[in-house]
């Protein structure tokens, strides 16, 4: 089967797939194992054969408290699952994957996790550099806001002396008025 012949899979499946576990984004094996069309006993025992490839920053296996938070974080029961933790591969392992798995369906859905993977690395730098321009907006309409602020208070400033101005000149004046001489 080509590429072309394959079922597609939507970039929202994967990505609902993809989990963040020590500030890491991997992908359980169960999931990978689904994706590729094999058991996920056949994945590990591949990945076990190979697992010079997969050193620890690839491949790690989920503590008891990770898998729990995991499986309530999910919403999935227990009941009938594994036996012991999954294993869970960051975005090298899924590359390494390839190497391992090669099957057509395997390649072809590996490419498609590896752009989802790029895609999600993307959005994050693009929200980054958004972030940091509405920092940089948020800065000036601070001190634009100063600006204004300083201004209104001379405007104030301005009104107030006007107006004892105007009231200097409408109080009536006492004292001694020198008559003007006529010439």
């Amino acid at each position: 089967m080509t590429e072309s012949n394959m079922p597609a899979i939507p970039d929202e499946v994967i990505l609902n797939k993809i989990y963040v576990i020590r500030d890491q984004k991997v992908m359980l094996d169960r999931d990978l194992a689904e994706l590729y069309g094999v058991t996920t006993s056949n994945l590990n025992k591949a990945v076990k054969r190979n697992i010079q490839r997969f050193p620890t920053d690839f491949m790690f296996q989920l503590s008891d408290v990770e898998f729990k938070n995991l499986l309530f974080h999910s919403g999935t029961s227990r009941w009938g699952g594994t036996r012991k933790n999954p294993y869970v591969f960051t975005e090298s392992g899924v590359a390494m994957l390839s190497g391992v798995l090669t099957s057509e369906r395997a390649i072809s859905v590996h490419i498609r996790i590896i752009r989802v993977f790029t895609k999600m690395r993307e959005l994050l730098q693009w929200n980054k550099e958004l972030t940091h321009l509405m920092e940089q907006v948020n800065g000036k309409l601070a001190d634009h806001d100063n600006q204004i602020m300083l201004i209104l208070e001379y405007i104030r400033q301005f009104e107030d002396l006007k107006q004892k101005q105007l009231e200097q000149a409408e109080r009536k004046q006492i004292g001694y008025i020198i008559p003007k001489l006529e010439k």
